[in-house]
Protein backbone atom coordinates (compact mmCIF):
# COMPACT_ATOMS: atom_id res chain seq x y z
CA UNK A 1 0.00 0.00 0.00
CA UNK A 2 1.55 3.27 -1.09
CA UNK A 3 1.48 6.39 1.05
CA UNK A 4 0.62 9.79 -0.42
CA UNK A 5 2.49 11.73 2.29
CA UNK A 6 5.85 13.12 1.14
CA UNK A 7 9.04 11.76 2.58
CA UNK A 8 10.66 13.96 5.21
CA UNK A 9 13.49 16.09 3.86
CA UNK A 10 16.94 14.89 4.81
CA UNK A 11 18.80 17.71 6.62
CA UNK A 12 22.00 18.85 4.99
CA UNK A 13 25.31 18.93 6.82
CA UNK A 14 25.10 22.73 6.99
CA UNK A 15 21.62 22.61 8.56
CA UNK A 16 22.81 20.11 11.17
CA UNK A 17 25.74 22.34 12.13
CA UNK A 18 23.62 25.47 12.31
CA UNK A 19 20.99 23.67 14.42
CA UNK A 20 23.63 22.53 16.89
CA UNK A 21 25.08 26.03 17.09
CA UNK A 22 21.61 27.52 17.63
CA UNK A 23 20.90 24.98 20.34
CA UNK A 24 24.10 25.77 22.20
CA UNK A 25 23.50 29.52 21.90
CA UNK A 26 20.01 29.03 23.33
CA UNK A 27 21.36 26.93 26.23
CA UNK A 28 24.02 29.54 27.02
CA UNK A 29 21.40 32.31 26.91
CA UNK A 30 19.08 30.41 29.28
CA UNK A 31 21.96 29.73 31.68
CA UNK A 32 23.08 33.36 31.63
CA UNK A 33 19.52 34.59 32.16
CA UNK A 34 19.03 32.18 35.06
CA UNK A 35 22.30 33.24 36.68
CA UNK A 36 21.41 36.90 36.21
CA UNK A 37 17.98 36.39 37.83
CA UNK A 38 19.48 34.44 40.77
CA UNK A 39 22.04 37.22 41.31
CA UNK A 40 19.23 39.79 41.42
CA UNK A 41 17.29 37.64 43.91
CA UNK A 42 20.34 37.31 46.18
CA UNK A 43 20.96 41.06 46.04
CA UNK A 44 17.88 41.64 48.21
CA UNK A 45 16.37 44.09 45.73
CA UNK A 46 13.46 41.78 44.86
CA UNK A 47 10.33 41.64 47.01
CA UNK A 48 9.29 37.98 46.75
CA UNK A 49 6.04 38.30 48.72
CA UNK A 50 4.23 41.62 49.31
CA UNK A 51 3.62 42.61 52.94
CA UNK A 52 -0.14 42.90 52.26
CA UNK A 53 -0.50 39.47 50.62
CA UNK A 54 -4.12 38.49 49.96
CA UNK A 55 -5.76 35.28 48.72
CA UNK A 56 -7.33 37.17 45.81
CA UNK A 57 -3.93 38.44 44.66
CA UNK A 58 -2.50 34.90 44.70
CA UNK A 59 -5.42 33.34 42.84
CA UNK A 60 -5.38 35.97 40.09
CA UNK A 61 -1.62 35.78 39.54
CA UNK A 62 -0.81 39.28 40.79
CA UNK A 63 1.99 37.98 43.04
CA UNK A 64 3.74 36.03 40.29
CA UNK A 65 3.20 38.88 37.82
CA UNK A 66 4.91 41.34 40.18
CA UNK A 67 7.78 38.91 40.80
CA UNK A 68 8.27 38.31 37.06
CA UNK A 69 8.27 42.07 36.46
CA UNK A 70 11.03 42.53 39.03
CA UNK A 71 13.12 39.66 37.66
CA UNK A 72 12.84 41.08 34.13
CA UNK A 73 15.10 43.91 35.34
CA UNK A 74 18.04 41.49 35.60
CA UNK A 75 20.91 42.36 33.29
CA UNK A 76 20.66 39.63 30.65
CA UNK A 77 16.84 39.53 30.29
CA UNK A 78 16.68 43.33 30.18
CA UNK A 79 19.35 43.49 27.47
CA UNK A 80 17.60 40.82 25.42
CA UNK A 81 14.29 42.65 25.82
CA UNK A 82 15.89 45.87 24.54
CA UNK A 83 17.16 44.08 21.47
CA UNK A 84 13.74 42.55 20.82
CA UNK A 85 11.98 45.91 21.28
CA UNK A 86 14.39 47.67 18.93
CA UNK A 87 14.09 44.98 16.26
CA UNK A 88 10.27 44.93 16.48
CA UNK A 89 10.10 48.71 16.12
CA UNK A 90 12.50 48.87 13.16
CA UNK A 91 10.84 45.95 11.36
CA UNK A 92 7.15 46.46 12.15
CA UNK A 93 6.85 49.82 14.02
CA UNK A 94 5.67 47.83 17.03
CA UNK A 95 5.91 49.74 20.33
CA UNK A 96 5.28 46.87 22.74
CA UNK A 97 2.64 46.18 25.35
CA UNK A 98 2.74 49.42 27.35
CA UNK A 99 2.73 51.92 24.50
CA UNK A 100 0.55 52.20 21.41
CA UNK A 101 1.05 54.46 18.37
CA UNK A 102 -1.83 56.72 17.37
CA UNK A 103 -1.78 59.16 14.48
CA UNK A 104 1.58 60.00 12.89
CA UNK A 105 4.12 60.68 15.64
CA UNK A 106 1.67 60.33 18.57
CA UNK A 107 2.20 57.73 21.31
CA UNK A 108 -0.24 56.72 24.06
CA UNK A 109 0.06 54.79 27.33
CA UNK A 110 -2.03 51.61 27.28
CA UNK A 111 -2.72 51.96 31.04
CA UNK A 112 -5.11 54.79 30.16
CA UNK A 113 -7.25 52.52 28.01
CA UNK A 114 -7.22 49.42 30.21
CA UNK A 115 -10.38 48.22 31.95
CA UNK A 116 -9.19 47.21 35.41
CA UNK A 117 -10.52 44.22 37.29
CA UNK A 118 -12.82 45.37 40.13
CA UNK A 119 -12.65 48.87 38.62
CA UNK A 120 -15.72 50.24 40.41
CA UNK A 121 -14.76 48.72 43.76
CA UNK A 122 -11.24 50.14 43.43
CA UNK A 123 -12.60 53.61 42.62
CA UNK A 124 -14.96 53.50 45.60
CA UNK A 125 -12.13 52.38 47.89
CA UNK A 126 -9.97 55.29 46.79
CA UNK A 127 -12.83 57.76 47.18
CA UNK A 128 -13.28 56.47 50.74
CA UNK A 129 -9.56 57.02 51.39
CA UNK A 130 -9.80 60.62 50.15
CA UNK A 131 -12.83 61.26 52.37
CA UNK A 132 -10.98 59.86 55.37
CA UNK A 133 -7.88 61.98 54.65
CA UNK A 134 -10.07 65.07 54.26
CA UNK A 135 -11.66 64.44 57.66
CA UNK A 136 -8.29 63.88 59.34
CA UNK A 137 -6.94 67.10 57.82
CA UNK A 138 -10.09 69.05 58.78
CA UNK A 139 -9.58 68.10 62.43
CA UNK A 140 -6.22 69.87 62.18
CA UNK A 141 -7.71 72.92 60.51
CA UNK A 142 -6.31 71.98 57.08
CA UNK A 143 -8.35 72.11 53.86
CA UNK A 144 -8.04 69.65 50.98
CA UNK A 145 -8.54 70.18 47.25
CA UNK A 146 -8.39 67.17 44.91
CA UNK A 147 -7.56 67.80 41.23
CA UNK A 148 -7.99 64.95 38.73
CA UNK A 149 -5.80 65.08 35.60
CA UNK A 150 -7.67 63.57 32.61
CA UNK A 151 -6.04 60.93 30.41
CA UNK A 152 -4.08 62.07 27.39
CA UNK A 153 -6.18 59.64 25.31
CA UNK A 154 -9.33 61.47 26.47
CA UNK A 155 -8.20 65.02 25.65
CA UNK A 156 -6.09 64.22 22.57
CA UNK A 157 -8.65 61.73 21.23
CA UNK A 158 -8.38 63.24 17.74
CA UNK A 159 -4.85 61.78 17.57
CA UNK A 160 -5.85 58.19 18.43
CA UNK A 161 -6.51 57.19 14.79
CA UNK A 162 -6.83 53.36 14.85
CA UNK A 163 -6.72 53.13 18.66
CA UNK A 164 -10.00 52.74 20.52
CA UNK A 165 -10.72 54.06 24.01
CA UNK A 166 -13.35 51.86 25.79
CA UNK A 167 -16.73 53.50 26.22
CA UNK A 168 -16.83 52.23 29.82
CA UNK A 169 -14.19 54.83 30.74
CA UNK A 170 -16.19 57.79 29.47
CA UNK A 171 -17.73 58.89 32.80
CA UNK A 172 -15.28 57.56 35.37
CA UNK A 173 -13.84 60.98 36.30
CA UNK A 174 -17.15 62.83 36.40
CA UNK A 175 -18.78 60.24 38.67
CA UNK A 176 -15.76 59.99 40.97
CA UNK A 177 -15.39 63.77 41.37
CA UNK A 178 -19.14 64.21 41.85
CA UNK A 179 -19.13 61.60 44.61
CA UNK A 180 -16.38 63.48 46.45
CA UNK A 181 -18.08 66.87 46.09
CA UNK A 182 -21.37 65.43 47.37
CA UNK A 183 -19.49 64.05 50.39
CA UNK A 184 -18.11 67.50 51.20
CA UNK A 185 -14.65 67.02 49.68
CA UNK A 186 -13.52 69.82 47.37
CA UNK A 187 -12.63 68.16 44.05
CA UNK A 188 -12.18 69.43 40.50
CA UNK A 189 -12.14 67.60 37.16
CA UNK A 190 -9.59 69.34 34.92
CA UNK A 191 -10.99 67.88 31.68
CA UNK A 192 -13.33 70.85 30.93
CA UNK A 193 -10.44 73.33 30.95
CA UNK A 194 -8.17 71.10 28.85
CA UNK A 195 -10.70 69.99 26.23
CA UNK A 196 -10.80 73.38 24.46
CA UNK A 197 -7.01 73.12 24.01
CA UNK A 198 -7.32 69.62 22.57
CA UNK A 199 -4.20 67.72 21.56
CA UNK A 200 -2.05 70.80 22.27
CA UNK A 201 -2.68 70.21 25.98
CA UNK A 202 -0.39 67.15 25.92
CA UNK A 203 3.04 66.21 24.61
CA UNK A 204 3.22 64.01 21.54
CA UNK A 205 5.67 61.32 22.73
CA UNK A 206 5.17 61.77 26.49
CA UNK A 207 2.43 60.85 28.96
CA UNK A 208 2.38 64.34 30.46
CA UNK A 209 0.65 67.58 29.63
CA UNK A 210 2.32 70.36 27.68
CA UNK A 211 2.93 73.79 29.16
CA UNK A 212 -0.34 74.96 27.60
CA UNK A 213 -2.19 72.21 29.46
CA UNK A 214 -0.26 72.71 32.70
CA UNK A 215 -0.90 76.48 32.66
CA UNK A 216 -4.64 76.07 32.03
CA UNK A 217 -4.88 73.49 34.83
CA UNK A 218 -2.99 75.73 37.25
CA UNK A 219 -5.33 78.65 36.58
CA UNK A 220 -8.41 76.46 37.09
CA UNK A 221 -7.06 75.16 40.42
CA UNK A 222 -6.20 78.70 41.55
CA UNK A 223 -9.77 79.83 40.81
CA UNK A 224 -11.10 76.95 42.91
CA UNK A 225 -8.74 77.84 45.77
CA UNK A 226 -9.98 81.43 45.71
CA UNK A 227 -13.59 80.21 45.66
CA UNK A 228 -12.81 78.22 48.82
CA UNK A 229 -11.87 81.51 50.50
CA UNK A 230 -8.27 80.49 51.10
CA UNK A 231 -5.57 83.14 50.88
CA UNK A 232 -2.31 81.55 49.72
CA UNK A 233 0.76 82.97 51.45
CA UNK A 234 3.47 84.22 51.39
CA UNK A 235 2.30 86.57 48.64
CA UNK A 236 4.67 86.82 45.68
CA UNK A 237 4.63 88.19 42.19
CA UNK A 238 5.87 85.63 39.69
CA UNK A 239 6.85 85.82 36.05
CA UNK A 240 7.43 83.03 33.53
CA UNK A 241 10.19 83.34 30.95
CA UNK A 242 10.14 81.05 27.93
CA UNK A 243 13.45 79.37 27.10
CA UNK A 244 14.75 78.35 23.70
CA UNK A 245 13.13 75.24 22.22
CA UNK A 246 15.04 72.02 22.86
CA UNK A 247 14.53 68.33 22.12
CA UNK A 248 12.47 66.68 24.84
CA UNK A 249 12.95 62.90 25.28
CA UNK A 250 9.46 61.43 25.65
CA UNK A 251 8.89 58.99 28.49
CA UNK A 252 6.72 56.86 26.18
CA UNK A 253 9.79 56.24 24.01
CA UNK A 254 11.55 54.96 27.13
CA UNK A 255 8.58 52.81 28.16
CA UNK A 256 8.55 51.33 24.66
CA UNK A 257 12.20 50.31 25.20
CA UNK A 258 13.48 52.43 22.30
CA UNK A 259 15.49 55.17 24.02
CA UNK A 260 18.78 53.29 23.46
CA UNK A 261 18.43 53.40 19.68
CA UNK A 262 20.13 56.17 17.67
CA UNK A 263 17.92 59.27 17.59
CA UNK A 264 17.26 58.92 13.88
CA UNK A 265 15.84 55.42 14.47
CA UNK A 266 13.57 56.38 17.36
CA UNK A 267 10.01 57.76 17.00
CA UNK A 268 10.16 61.34 15.73
CA UNK A 269 11.60 63.57 18.46
CA UNK A 270 9.63 66.49 19.91
CA UNK A 271 11.02 70.03 20.25
CA UNK A 272 9.61 71.95 23.21
CA UNK A 273 10.10 75.53 24.41
CA UNK A 274 10.12 75.32 28.22
CA UNK A 275 9.33 78.09 30.69
CA UNK A 276 10.99 79.02 33.96
CA UNK A 277 8.92 80.74 36.63
CA UNK A 278 10.61 82.89 39.23
CA UNK A 279 9.59 85.50 41.80
CA UNK A 280 9.95 89.09 40.71
CA UNK A 281 12.67 91.04 42.47
CA UNK A 282 11.20 93.12 45.29
CA UNK A 283 13.59 94.67 47.79
CA UNK A 284 10.91 95.53 50.35
CA UNK A 285 9.55 91.99 50.21
CA UNK A 286 13.05 90.49 50.50
CA UNK A 287 13.76 92.57 53.61
CA UNK A 288 10.48 91.36 55.16
CA UNK A 289 11.38 87.77 54.29
CA UNK A 290 14.75 88.06 55.99
CA UNK A 291 13.11 89.51 59.11
CA UNK A 292 10.57 86.67 59.20
CA UNK A 293 13.37 84.12 58.91
CA UNK A 294 14.87 85.49 62.13
CA UNK A 295 11.75 84.73 64.14
CA UNK A 296 10.53 81.39 62.82
CA UNK A 297 8.49 79.90 60.02
CA UNK A 298 6.02 82.73 59.36
CA UNK A 299 7.23 83.03 55.77
CA UNK A 300 6.83 79.36 54.81
CA UNK A 301 4.16 78.50 52.18
CA UNK A 302 0.73 77.65 53.57
CA UNK A 303 -0.17 75.61 50.44
CA UNK A 304 1.31 72.14 49.82
CA UNK A 305 1.13 70.34 46.46
CA UNK A 306 1.20 66.54 46.46
CA UNK A 307 0.71 64.19 43.54
CA UNK A 308 2.60 62.63 40.68
CA UNK A 309 5.00 63.50 37.88
CA UNK A 310 2.29 65.68 36.33
CA UNK A 311 3.05 68.19 39.10
CA UNK A 312 6.75 67.97 38.26
CA UNK A 313 6.47 68.42 34.48
CA UNK A 314 5.87 71.31 32.08
CA UNK A 315 6.39 73.90 34.85
CA UNK A 316 3.02 73.11 36.47
CA UNK A 317 4.20 74.05 39.97
CA UNK A 318 5.60 77.33 38.62
CA UNK A 319 2.35 78.16 36.81
CA UNK A 320 0.38 77.33 39.97
CA UNK A 321 2.52 79.71 42.04
CA UNK A 322 2.00 82.42 39.43
CA UNK A 323 -1.79 81.83 39.37
CA UNK A 324 -2.03 81.82 43.18
CA UNK A 325 0.30 84.79 43.58
CA UNK A 326 2.13 82.92 46.33
CA UNK A 327 4.89 80.39 46.92
CA UNK A 328 3.87 76.76 47.43
CA UNK A 329 5.55 73.68 48.82
CA UNK A 330 5.94 71.07 46.06
CA UNK A 331 5.97 67.52 47.48
CA UNK A 332 4.87 65.63 44.36
CA UNK A 333 6.58 62.33 43.57
CA UNK A 334 7.54 60.86 40.20
CA UNK A 335 5.75 57.54 39.82
CA UNK A 336 3.68 58.32 42.92
CA UNK A 337 0.41 57.14 41.32
CA UNK A 338 -2.57 57.54 43.67
CA UNK A 339 -0.98 57.57 47.11
CA UNK A 340 2.83 57.69 46.77
CA UNK A 341 3.09 61.47 46.96
CA UNK A 342 0.55 61.65 49.80
CA UNK A 343 2.41 59.04 51.86
CA UNK A 344 5.72 60.79 51.31
CA UNK A 345 4.40 64.18 52.40
CA UNK A 346 2.26 63.14 55.37
CA UNK A 347 5.19 61.21 56.87
CA UNK A 348 7.54 64.15 56.19
CA UNK A 349 8.69 66.38 59.04
CA UNK A 350 7.64 69.39 56.93
CA UNK A 351 3.99 68.37 57.36
CA UNK A 352 4.31 67.47 61.03
CA UNK A 353 6.27 70.54 62.12
CA UNK A 354 4.81 73.21 59.80
CA UNK A 355 1.38 72.02 58.64
CA UNK A 356 -0.18 73.98 55.75
CA UNK A 357 -3.59 75.61 55.47
CA UNK A 358 -4.33 73.80 52.20
CA UNK A 359 -3.23 70.55 50.56
CA UNK A 360 -3.71 70.28 46.79
CA UNK A 361 -3.77 66.60 45.80
CA UNK A 362 -3.23 65.97 42.07
CA UNK A 363 -4.37 62.51 40.88
CA UNK A 364 -4.18 61.13 37.31
CA UNK A 365 -7.41 59.67 35.92
CA UNK A 366 -5.71 56.39 34.99
CA UNK A 367 -5.03 55.70 38.70
CA UNK A 368 -8.63 56.03 39.86
CA UNK A 369 -9.65 52.42 39.15
CA UNK A 370 -6.38 50.59 39.83
CA UNK A 371 -6.01 48.57 43.06
CA UNK A 372 -5.30 50.59 46.20
CA UNK A 373 -1.92 49.08 47.05
CA UNK A 374 0.24 51.70 48.81
CA UNK A 375 -1.89 52.35 51.89
CA UNK A 376 -1.75 55.85 53.37
CA UNK A 377 -0.90 55.71 57.05
CA UNK A 378 -3.03 57.61 59.58
CA UNK A 379 -1.96 61.24 59.89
Amino acid sequence: MSSSSPKPAVPTEFTIRVSKLGGWVFVVFLAASFASAVWLLLSGKVEILPPDLTRDAVLHGEVTHKLAKQLSKAGVPEGAADLERGASWLAFHDTGARVRPGCAGWLFLTDEMRINRHAQANAEAKAAVVRDIQQQLARRGISLLVAVVPDKSRIASAQLCDLRRPQQLQNRVVSWVDELNQAGVQAVDLAPVLQPIGADAYLRTDTHWSEAGASAAAKAIARRVQAMGINATPAREFESMEQAAQRRPGDLVRLAGLEWLPLSWQPAAESVATSRTSAKANTAQSDADNLDDLFGDANLPNVALIGTSFSRNSNFAGFLQQALGASIGDFAKDGGEFSGGANGYFSNSAFKQTPPKLVIWEIPERDLQTPYSEVIKPL
